[in-house]
């Protein structure tokens, strides 16, 4: 397999509306992730993605997007970006943008042209069409609750918006369109920036004629299987490819909605052609319950497993994987497949950092940050929880304490709390109040507690993070094959890694419960890498304590 350095990369996510505030306002800025490079350095990551920074009205905290090439007030202005990125190269650190372009902002410039009349230029920058029988021109529901259509009265047609009505979608099928975005693109490249992560890439290209999506008995509306992996979503990313990323020494992500292991061996395809690898949600729709998120339901291991390793060997020597349990819109995974605690929280994150790919670390994963406690809906700042409440408590269909129970296990808000330094003020955040509360169990789940304890979730990572770049075991790591174990075992994640004459085998116990585990393999120990347990020795058969995790190099 062709060695690259995006695929040795561990990436760090930054979330800088809740990471750290510089001035006081309550809301995270560049000069606040600037502040700290160090800390980040410290941990070992060597990438950051950034979540949107562009001008924006905020109507979905940046991913509404005014302007492309400016910085969003809240945030700080150009200058500050470019001391960050100059900075973060000094440290040894890249810099990721989120690049949002299945849609705009509602004040994109562009936008207020083409509603402007339906002889405008940029009519067709957007996706318009008639009423149908008075009514939207399909029954597409949005991904944020209600119709995916908006009526404007000026000119007497609908756009089509997948996400908030703010949020109008791009018409990609205009040349113009593209031409305009690549062009974006190569002047934030042009500006030294070292790659792109790609906000609902695999919905650029609809469907023509956008026919009625699957609509399920008793759903409100249809579902938007026909925006994703549309028939020229590919020769769209290769045109972005000869346009723009094969010019530049980038890495590139691709957020895919819907993708299957077929598309994304397209989207990440190992030559070249269009992404490095992309991102997809099935193993995180798991815990869903009859295709809902707000829900309490557990994962089952076995299932996850399952999913997991069926990546895994699928896109084994035809595309790259990205491993992920968190980022900002997944519940924090300490509390969703964990149980809060430290030890859980060290054993999920060898599961995830031991396995084939490029592994992502959302902003205070490191810390083992947990869910918040929600008590009512005026906790909540997320849009998607705002209208969720609005449509299925206001229409009857759930409780408000049944839809908060949901929001306390699966709202995107409880990865959006702030980023816990210390126990000081408002965790260290911000020396004003926070545009969202901070998570109260701060005052013992904090990072300058952990940086103190050399057996905190924060030093743990700091290890597999160091195993992964900067060790023997690199290759074995990066590049080795991957072999499930025990893949029916309801408690336990085990698997190998081979690379050469070299291999790993890594045991995790997934529960709170201790575990009589028989090894599936007959092996010799030859080194322990890491455990979260002081002792940590290989026999044929072991009690593992509750959340044991260990991996061990074996001949």
């Amino acid at each position: 397999m062709e060695k690259a350095w995006w695929k040795e990369s561990v990436i760090y996510q930054i979330y800088p509306r809740s990471f750290c505030d510089s001035n006081g306002d309550g809301v995270g800025d560049l000069n606040g992730i600037r502040s700290k490079l160090d800390y980040l350095q410290k941990l070992g990551i060597n990438v950051i993605w950034l979540s949107p920074i562009y001008k924006s009205p905020n109507d979905d905290n940046g991913y509404d997007i005014s302007d492309y090439q400016d910085i969003m007030d809240d945030f700080g202005t150009m200058e500050d970006f470019d001391a960050l990125l100059k900075e973060a190269h000094e440290h040894g650190i890249k810099i990721v943008m989120d690049l949002v372009v299945n849609h705009t902002s509602d004040e994109h410039k562009w936008f207020v042209e083409s509603r402007s009349s339906k002889d405008n230029p940029k009519r067709d920058y957007y996706i318009w069409r008639e009423p149908k029988n008075g009514k939207e021109p399909n029954n597409w529901g949005s991904c944020f609750s209600g119709s995916a259509w908006e009526y404007d009265e000026k000119t007497n047609m609908y756009y089509l918006h997948c996400f908030s009505k703010k949020q109008p979608d791009l018409n990609w099928d205009n040349e113009k369109v593209r031409d305009e975005v690549f062009s974006m693109m190569d002047w934030w490249c042009k500006k030294g920036i070292d790659g792109f992560r790609m906000d609902v890439i695999s919905m650029i290209s609809k469907v023509p004629g956008l026919p009625d999506g699957n609509q399920s008995e008793g759903a409100l509306y249809g579902d938007l299987s026909n925006t994703t992996n549309g028939p020229k979503v590919h020769d769209y990313l290769q045109e972005m490819r000869k346009q723009v990323l094969s010019k530049y020494d980038l890495i590139t992500v691709g957020e895919c909605a819907g993708v299957t292991i077929d598309e994304a061996k397209k989207y990440a395809n190992l030559d070249g052609s269009e992404l490095n690898m992309v991102f997809q949600f099935e193993h995180t729709s798991l815990d869903y319950e009859n295709g809902g998120k707000w829900t309490t339901k557990r994962f089952n291991l076995p299932e996850l497993k399952e999913n997991l390793s069926k990546w895994q060997y699928e896109l084994e020597g035809k595309a790259w994987n990205s491993l992920y349990w968190d980022n900002h819109d997944q519940p924090r995974i300490v509390s969703r497949l964990g149980d809060d605690s430290s030890l859980s929280a060290k054993c999920i994150a060898t599961v995830l950092h031991m396995m084939k790919g490029t592994p992502y670390i959302y902003q205070g994963e490191e810390l083992g940050m947990t869910n918040y406690p929600f008590r009512t809906i005026d906790d909540c700042r997320d849009i998607e929880i705002l209208n969720a409440y609005k449509e299925l408590v206001g229409g009857g269909y759930m409780t408000a304490e049944e839809l908060m129970a949901g929001v306390r296990a699966k709202g995107r808000d409880n990865a959006r709390t702030p980023m816990q330094w210390d126990k000081s003020h408002e965790a260290g955040f911000t020396t004003g109040t926070p545009w969202i509360k901070v998570n109260p169990n701060y005052t013992f789940i904090n990072a300058k507690d952990e940086l103190a304890d050399e057996y905190s979730v924060f030093y743990f990572y700091q290890k597999l993070i160091g195993l992964r770049r900067k060790s023997e075991w690199s290759e074995v790591i990066v590049y080795g094959d991957y072999e499930l174990l025990d893949k029916d075992d309801e408690n336990v994640f085990s698997f190998t890694r081979s690379y050469g004459d070299r291999k790993l085998l890594v045991i995790c116990n997934l529960s709170d419960r201790i575990i009589d585990y028989t090894l599936p393999l007959d092996v010799k120990e030859k080194a322990c890498l890491i455990s979260n347990y002081e002792s940590s020795e290989l026999s044929d058969e072991m009690f593992l304590r509750q959340w044991f995790a260990g991996v061990w190099e074996i001949e």
